[in-house]
């Protein structure tokens, strides 16, 4: 069960004007982008955006905004635990150019993590801040919040940290500190949410950890889901297909072996002893070395893309398992995909089976 005080958290916080109901937008129309931890700074080295600021913007109106979508910024979009509003703005103004034509078009929503949580005292801050966004699909409800509600630490003394960030770090150069950076931290935030929206039937989308879920599953265990899918194809396959497959075991186990060191993931497990359920969703980051993650989802769908540089993306891309849409000097791929419908009928088994 998700702790009470987790729960009362998110209770508290959530602000009921905050909800996006896709099923009433005419046509099919309810296209979502969520993405998360952007960190912008005030440009430099020790802004954790400089890498892929100027790719997130071309997408962002390029891609998503001309073809209608919806954009929700989940949390950590400001960098104010280093820097100022005033030079994050100053640096950034051609990015809330785009936040302000999804804002006038009614199309953006933003929440709020525990780096930009000085918004709420900036007077003539432009945009709506909200700490919760439920969006209402028809099918199930989405609850898309930051995660850092998990945390005692961020949500009773976010401005000590802050202090700490700006006037210590920040001055002899040390980049982001967060969850991101410690495994423990980051699967007591998961578990959390996983346990929040498992007690409450419904789905959650977070950031904060920048480490990319889909259907409560990292790249970690997906790449154990796929060697064993894998092996099945291999039985049935012949010649170069066999060959290509084989290739492909011996990658992902190589990538499995890096992942485990990074992770270290012995004695950590987001589930306990129960089977992983399609519940907890996160959005990764828009700061990775590599490219960024997001989550997109409609009426019916929910899915993990991935946007690079061409020439630039992760390994596991380019080994062409992966099908690549090239898009204004862009590159964007579908991680996983499944239908929202999918989803509801398997935590409803679960509750059913153990009610």
């Amino acid at each position: 069960m998700a702790s009470s005080f987790f729960a009362e958290i998110i209770g508290k916080r959530f602000n009921p004007k905050a909800i996006l109901d896709l099923t009433a937008i005419p046509d099919g129309g309810g296209k979502v982008l969520i993405i998360s931890d952007f960190h912008m700074g005030g440009g430099g080295r020790r802004d954790d955006f400089a890498t892929n600021g100027e790719i997130v913007g071309r997408i962002l109106e390029e891609y998503y905004y001309k073809n209608g979508w919806y954009l929700v910024l989940n949390g950590d979009i400001e960098e104010l635990a280093k820097f100022s509003l005033g030079e994050i703005r100053k640096v950034w103004k051609d990015m809330y150019r785009v936040f302000d034509l999804f804002a006038a078009a009614g199309r953006l929503y933003k929440t709020l993590g525990n780096h930009d949580e000085g918004l709420l005292f900036e007077k003539d801050y432009p945009y709506p801040l909200y700490n919760v966004l439920r969006i209402e699909t028809g099918l199930i409800p989405i609850f898309v919040y930051h995660g850092h509600q998990s945390s005692r630490l961020y949500t009773y003394f976010n401005d000590i940290v802050s202090l700490g960030l700006r006037y210590l770090l920040k001055p002899i150069g040390i980049m982001n500190i967060s969850s991101a950076r410690s495994p423990h931290r980051r699967f007591h935030v998961e578990r959390q949410a996983y346990n929040f929206s498992l007690s409450n039937n419904c789905i959650s989308i977070i950031g904060h950890t920048h480490r990319a879920l889909f259907e409560s599953i990292s790249r970690f265990d997906y790449i154990k889901f796929e060697i064993e899918r894998l092996c099945l194809d291999y039985l049935s396959a012949s010649g170069q297909k066999r060959e290509l497959i084989a290739q492909e075991v011996k990658a992902l186990r190589g990538e499995l072996g890096k992942l485990k060191r990074k992770e270290r993931h012995a004695g950590l497990n987001l589930y306990g002893e129960e089977i992983p359920l399609p519940c907890l969703f996160n959005s990764g980051s828009a700061i990775g070395k590599k490219g960024i993650n997001a989550i997109e989802v409609d009426a019916e769908n929910i899915a993990l893309v991935y946007w690079f540089a061409e020439g630039k993306g992760m390994k596991f891309i380019s080994r062409g398992w992966y099908k690549v849409e090239k898009f204004a000097g862009c590159c964007r791929s579908v991680l996983n995909q499944n239908r929202l419908d999918y989803v509801k009928t398997k935590l409803e088994l679960f509750s059913n089976g153990n009610s």
